[in-house]
């Protein structure tokens, strides 16, 4: 043969890298493959009631991403996502299903909002770190509780986690009572010196909109969860538990203590999101302020494959969907994006199950 020995080498290699090169494109397909399908059939709801879908998706789209206030809305909207979603995606990546992420959001909202009271006295500065720390710790603790039952005991984090959303409903209607105002649901107000300020003082074209600093809190926090899970041994050690947990207790991992650490940060993130409403937006702690904020984080999860990048982007689309539904409400019935948001989820994850079996193919 001709060839050199260096030719005869890489031509197979380079044959041997295609398949895996286009088994991972297939699986990254897989989130925009459900949008896309999502959308299509939304389409088709809104041409069953008589509208016009190319005309409401570009309202929608013009409203929440064409001007300043709705680009700020929808900002708005995708921050308490980004902090539900990396939640869950952490605990994803761990091997643990964490559905409790709305009662460790509810109950960071009501720890910011209990320590913005009490340190109303205090510097600005500090008192706003500790009330941030507060909202952080509550999560923590919260989530804390059923990793601890998992590793000591083996009890299923989501059975726990559901029961957890309802305890913490439950306590804080009780421990608010007495820092409710008279004849309402809904703490005093807190003092400007514990305030998250809004973007609109460094972005002008953003102003009358909610989005506050608690955005840029939630991008750092997507930053160091990337960095947790891709650059450190804790991180690894998440990894490995959650791919398969026996063969990393074979290779010296502690995973009961890795699963429980994992869960209290989970839910540390969950209740970091709790600052954007109360300290961002009102300004106080009111009952039902999630909204569902966290069920729908396990939504931006799976939508951003449990990865930081992928969870922003996911929390941003989920933001503006949720900001454009609002806009077309007079046009079309609030449930059909809640069901778009539904038929979301649901392609997400037979999208990415399909593909997945194609990628193996392919190898």
């Amino acid at each position: 043969m001709s060839t050199t020995p260096g030719t005869v080498v890489a031509a197979p290699a380079a044959r041997a890298a295609g398949p895996p090169a286009r088994a991972a494109l297939l699986r990254a397909l897989a989130p925009l493959v459900a949008v896309a399908i999502s959308l299509a059939i939304g389409a088709i709801f809104i041409a069953a009631i008589g509208e016009d879908p190319i005309a409401i998706y570009a309202l929608m789209l013009r409203e929440s991403l064409g001007t300043g206030y709705g680009i700020g809305q929808t900002l708005f909207k995708a921050t308490p996502l980004v902090f539900t979603g990396l939640a869950v995606a952490l605990g994803f990546r761990a091997g643990l299903f964490n559905i409790g992420v709305e009662g460790q959001l509810y109950l960071g909202g009501f720890a910011a909002a209990l320590a913005g009271l009490a340190l109303s006295g205090w510097p600005a500065p500090l008192a706003l770190t500790l009330t941030i720390a507060a909202a952080a710790a509550a999560g923590a603790a919260w989530g804390a509780i059923p990793g601890v039952l998992k590793a000591r005991f083996g009890a299923h984090e989501v059975i726990n986690t559901i029961m957890l959303n309802f305890v913490a409903a439950a306590l804080v209607s009780y421990l608010g009572r007495p820092h409710f105002e008279p004849a309402t649901v809904r703490t005093a107000e807190l003092a400007a010196r514990v305030h998250l300020p809004r973007l609109e003082m460094l972005l002008p074209a953003l102003r009358g909109s909610p989005a506050n600093l608690s955005l840029a809190i939630a991008l750092a926090t997507a930053a160091a969860v990337g960095a947790l899970l891709f650059r450190t041994r804790l991180g690894y050690e998440l990894r490995a538990v959650g791919l398969n947990a026996p063969a990393a207790a074979c290779g010296g991992v502690a995973v009961g203590r890795v699963q429980a650490v994992a869960m209290a940060l989970s839910g540390a993130i969950a209740g970091l999101g709790g600052v954007n409403f109360v300290l961002g937006y009102k300004h106080f702690f009111e009952l039902g302020f999630t909204a569902g904020a966290g069920f729908l984080g396990i939504a931006v999860a799976l939508i951003g494959r449990n990865h930081p990048l992928g969870v922003v982007a996911a929390a941003l689309f989920f933001g503006a969907l949720s900001y454009g539904g609002l806009v077309i409400n007079q046009r079309v019935p609030k449930e059909l994006v809640e069901a778009l948001q539904g038929i979301v989820i649901l392609l997400a994850i037979s999208a990415h199950d399909v593909l997945d079996r194609i990628a193996r193919r392919m190898r």
